[in-house]
């Protein structure tokens, strides 16, 4: 049995959003949460993948959620940047502690936390086995950190774009809230589109259409669910190019 059957992907993009990494606390970081998802990258990085990481903000400041009670969009925004940098530091911290070299680069620069972002420079880390986490979305107000995983996947040429949830793929509806939604096991980039999906943002779907990059869809809730999928196993959601038969 082949190596490649069970490791299709050389290079690839992980989104975790900031929900994630709240556990079963309401706000902020569970330690004990960032640090299983670390183990989880570290059976990716040592099974030979390049691995890149975008992280939301949702578990310390939402923009969107400031704008809504009030706030400029932009500051607003702007704040959910420095959020992603926060937990961007916290897995860093999390992965350096069990071994793996790990660098954080924000669109937002800030020399004396990390690195700025820098296109050659991320890829060269990448090329010498080490974890890239993006921070500070794209650098700009009114783009999510969706939009930003899906750029920075397309910008370090990877295999797939991995979204990390709290749900086991997509829907055709809120699992927690309909109980007759239906689990898709592939989909094409329009009908995630025309069906309105929201597994991400319209424009970040429309990013990996163009540039013929798949997005998988798991639950990132359960240890050794990352590797399980990456080998094409576990219970997961593939949006591509290819329409189900």
């Amino acid at each position: 049995m082949s190596e490649p059957q069970h490791r299709p992907y050389r290079r690839v993009l992980l989104k975790v959003s900031g929900e994630v990494l709240m556990g079963d606390t309401p706000y902020g970081i569970d330690t004990k949460t960032v640090e299983s998802v670390a183990e989880d990258i570290r059976e990716i990085v040592q099974s030979g993948v390049e691995l890149c990481l975008v992280i939301g903000g949702g578990n310390i400041f939402r923009g969107m959620a400031g704008a809504a009670k009030g706030m400029e969009r932009s500051s607003a925004d702007y704040m959910g940047m420095l959020a992603t940098v926060m937990n961007a530091l916290a897995m860093q911290d999390a992965l350096e502690r069990i071994g793996v070299s790990t660098r954080v680069q924000s669109a937002i620069p800030m020399a004396t936390v990390c690195e700025p972002y820098i296109r050659r420079r991320a890829q060269r880390h990448l090329e010498k086995g080490r974890v890239v986490i993006f921070a500070a979305g794209t650098g700009n107000p009114f783009f999510t950190t969706d939009t930003a995983a899906a750029l920075r996947a397309a910008e370090m040429q990877c295999d797939a774009l991995f979204k990390g949830t709290s749900v086991d793929g997509i829907y055709s509806a809120d699992p927690k809230k309909d109980p007759e939604a239906k689990r898709y096991d592939t989909l094409d980039y329009m009908d995630v589109l025309a069906k309105d999906l929201r597994v991400m943002d319209a424009s970040a779907v429309a990013l990996m259409r163009d540039n013929n990059i798949p997005i998988v869809v798991f639950s990132i809730k359960g240890r050794g669910n990352l590797l399980n999928v990456l080998k094409g196993q576990g219970t997961h959601t593939v949006v591509s190019g290819v329409r189900a038969a």
